[in-house]
């Protein structure tokens, strides 16, 4: 079985740790630590999340050390207003925080504010009306089919090691044939090869999800074992880089960028997109979309359905380009 995605993020503080660098007093940190871990043993979220939810809290604390004049105690932060959060957001907004990363921040705070409230350590109202600022409707943005086949293609004939281009192709035909996440694919380990039909993956949230595994995703695997320098044992990781370590997304982020430039494709084409792609092109040749939110692991199905709206968007396309021809001629 794949390890789950977040053990490839590194960098988390443990508990006592995070609350020791917070600017809070003795009971609010006291409670911090609490709250961040419920969500490390309990809610048992990703080191990458934990690492942004830590940051988040501890920004929020230094803006309430010069706005209240002091490091904020329990009772600071129940008696906490709507303006004094609206200051919070408009001094973010001066550092140049974007709408998506203030959003992640405020959820941050919320996540703190409902558990205080949860466990009756405080209430404070106003944290639970906080809003979000809204975000742009962004659609994904896939390859085209032929897209995605030229750039598997080009990893197949990249330059350079031939048994690292076999291990990009391998990587690359995961995302594309089996719709993962990279972090999902990284986290395999040597024990899955040979791949069978089937994978468990244990995707965001530690939820587990069976995914078929076409033959294509397992003879590119077997073909990057073969060419392999390194002897790995079934502990270790199945994709590895230069050194013999677990291969990491930046080399993944940059093997693409390589094969993108080659290609002449636009820079929206990242290794996501490839996921994006599974998707898109299986929901065009049919697929239901129960079985693709599935196959995905997304939770909600409203989170699935925004590839029908990538799907009409390349129709109403393709159709202006034809309207457009048929003027021409």
């Amino acid at each position: 079985m794949a390890r789950p995605a977040a053990r490839l993020n590194a960098g988390a503080p443990a508990p006592d740790d995070a609350a020791r660098t917070v600017p809070a007093s003795a009971d609010a940190r006291k409670e911090i630590r609490n709250w961040y871990a419920h969500l490390m043993s309990e809610r048992r979220m990703s080191e990458a999340t934990l690492v942004n939810y830590h940051r988040d809290i501890t920004r929020f604390f230094e803006f309430l050390v010069d706005h209240l004049g002091g490091p904020a105690d329990l009772d600071a932060l129940a008696k906490l207003e709507t303006r004094d959060f609206r200051a919070f957001v408009s001094r973010r907004r001066k550092d140049g925080l974007q709408s998506r990363s203030l959003a992640r921040m405020l959820s941050s705070v919320r996540s703190l504010f409902r558990y205080l409230d949860r466990t009756h350590v405080l209430s404070n109202a106003a944290a639970t009306a906080l809003r979000s600022p809204k975000l742009p409707h962004a659609l994904p943005k896939p390859l085209t089919v032929s897209g995605a086949s030229e750039m598997l293609e080009e990893a197949n004939l990249a330059q350079g090691e031939p048994w690292k281009g076999a291990r990009d192709l391998a990587v690359l035909t995961l995302l594309y044939g089996c719709g993962l996440r990279v972090s999902e694919a990284l986290a395999l380990d040597r024990s899955e090869a040979p791949l069978k039909e089937i994978l468990r993956i244990t995707g965001k949230g530690n939820k587990e999800r069976i995914v078929p595994v076409l033959p294509a995703a397992r003879e590119a695997v077997d073909v990057y074992l073969k060419l392999c320098p390194y002897g790995l044992a079934k502990d270790d990781p199945l994709f590895v880089g230069g050194r013999g370590k677990r291969l990491g997304q930046r080399q993944v982020r940059g093997a693409m960028t390589n094969l993108r430039r080659r290609l002449g494709l636009p820079e929206t084409a990242t290794p996501h997109a490839l996921r994006h792609s599974f998707a898109t092109h299986l929901l065009a040749g049919g697929g239901d979309l129960r079985a693709i939110q599935e196959l995905l692991g997304h939770a909600s199905l409203s989170t699935t359905q925004m590839y029908t709206e990538v799907d009409s968007a390349r129709l109403l396309e393709v159709y202006d380009k034809a309207k457009g021809r048929s003027r021409k001629t």
